[in-house]
């Protein structure tokens, strides 16, 4: 016993170290796009211990059974650590694929506790000896399945494989796309497709594949494709249209993430582009999901396609004594101080148009961060020229308005209120 409980603190210690030691030789000195592989190493750290040490454990159960004939603490020790490494395998699948900016929602934080708790039961049982009688209890319970009858324990078994197979394919598509998201010298909309075209093909292999494990006639699938032609027909024209404009997005790189559109009443950059849907993230932080198909059919305003640079605008009116031969050139002398405005293009100040109140003054300045607030730079170059305004006495005129009654009969109304209120 003494043997075995020394060989199982020795296979524990050694698998934390090994693991340690592989994390730690992994993440050193990664820089760049490779930093996605130095996190995802980490992640599956936690399940690389668990896996080490049951490994360890069985390696040495092999070895001391010639010698020991006895190693039950052993035959305990293993099912236990093997568990420990599905349950961290799992949680891992599920963090990769599901976890939403790093957070799993309710119900698979739910899902998490009742497969461990299955987990946990599963081994309980096996360690209590019942395993053969919950086998045999499976293999001989029927369920009909059309003209044939299939084993609760073949169903079960399907199942499992179809998950597992979709769970290994969506973290190989998610691997994936960190993947090629993480190459600078390649398009971002290119990067993108790729990425989505890479995940369609592994989940429509792992279906295909846990199909025919399971037994599945593959030719049972034209039925699903005349099925999905009737909804196409019927009304799933528009989810269709939404995929299709999606990869037309990617493929022709019309947008790009990070790009600033304008389209409908939607405005924002490109936060992220989907098959079905692109998210438009507003300066106030809010989101707009806006369908592919619209991005594709309507008119789309662009102001990053070809050049980041965007022209802000700000109006004055002054006075019509104001000497604009030497107020325009210090106005642009004024905005080619305020921050994040560029020198080239230079700032630019001219008279647009002569008013009722006074000459109309445009403002015009360019800045290379059009995805940063916009009202900052405008408030900033305001003040400026507000200040600039009062250092050289110039008069900002206000808006006037006479008004006269053609009417007698107004005047006599109006005497009549004057006598009132003088008595």
């Amino acid at each position: 016993m003494l043997w075995q409980v020394a060989a199982i603190v020795v296979c524990v210690a050694l698998g934390w170290f090994m693991a340690r030691a592989i994390r730690s030789r992994r993440a050193e000195g990664v820089e760049g796009h490779a930093a996605l592989v130095r996190a995802g190493f980490v992640s599956f750290a936690q399940i690389l211990t668990p896996l080490l040490i049951a490994a360890l454990v069985w390696g040495v159960k092999l070895v001391l059974v010639n010698f020991l004939h006895n190693v039950s603490l052993l035959k305990v020790a293993l099912p236990i650590f093997a568990s420990l490494a599905v349950i961290r395998t799992a949680f891992y699948l599920l963090q990769r694929v599901f976890a939403r900016r790093g957070q799993l929602g309710a119900a698979l934080v739910t899902f998490e506790k009742i497969f461990a708790l299955l987990v946990w039961a599963g081994v309980a049982l096996y360690l209590a000896g019942l395993w053969p009688d919950i086998i045999a209890f499976l293999n001989g319970t029927k369920l009909p399945l059309g003209r044939s009858d299939i084993s609760l324990a073949m169903a079960i078994q399907a199942v499992v494989s179809v998950v597992v197979l979709l769970m290994l394919a969506l973290w190989a598509g998610t691997a994936l796309e960190e993947r090629l998201m993480g190459m600078e010298g390649m398009h971002t909309s290119l990067r993108v497709a790729m990425a989505r075209i890479g995940r369609a093909i592994l989940i429509v292999v792992a279906v295909l594949f846990s199909l025919q494990q399971v037994g599945i006639d593959l030719t049972v699938l034209s039925v699903f494709g005349g099925a999905l032609g009737v909804g196409l027909g019927l009304g799933l024209q528009k989810i269709a249209s939404n995929y299709v404009s999606g990869f037309v997005i990617l493929l022709e790189r019309s947008l790009a993430i990070g790009d600033n559109i304008t389209v409908d009443k939607y405005s924002g950059k490109v936060a992220r582009i989907n098959t079905r849907y692109t998210v438009l993230r507003s300066v106030d932080g809010t989101e707009s999901v806006v369908p592919n198909e619209m991005l594709v059919s309507g008119a789309v305003i662009n102001s990053s396609f070809t050049d980041r640079k965007t022209r802000l605008v700000t109006e004055v009116i002054v006075g019509f004594d104001t000497d604009l031969a030497s107020l325009l050139p210090q106005i642009v002398e004024t905005c080619r101080g305020v921050k994040r405005v560029m020198q080239e293009p230079a700032p630019e100040a001219f008279l647009l148009r002569f008013t009722p109140d006074g000459l109309l003054l445009e403002v015009g300045m360019w800045i290379q961060d059009p995805d940063k607030s916009k009202g900052e730079v405008l408030s900033e170059a305001n003040l400026k020229i507000w200040s600039l305004l009062q250092a050289e006495g110039v008069t900002l005129p206000r808006a006037t308005r006479e008004l006269r009654l053609a009417d007698p009969r107004f005047d006599v109304l109006l005497d009549k209120a004057a006598t009132l209120d003088s008595k």
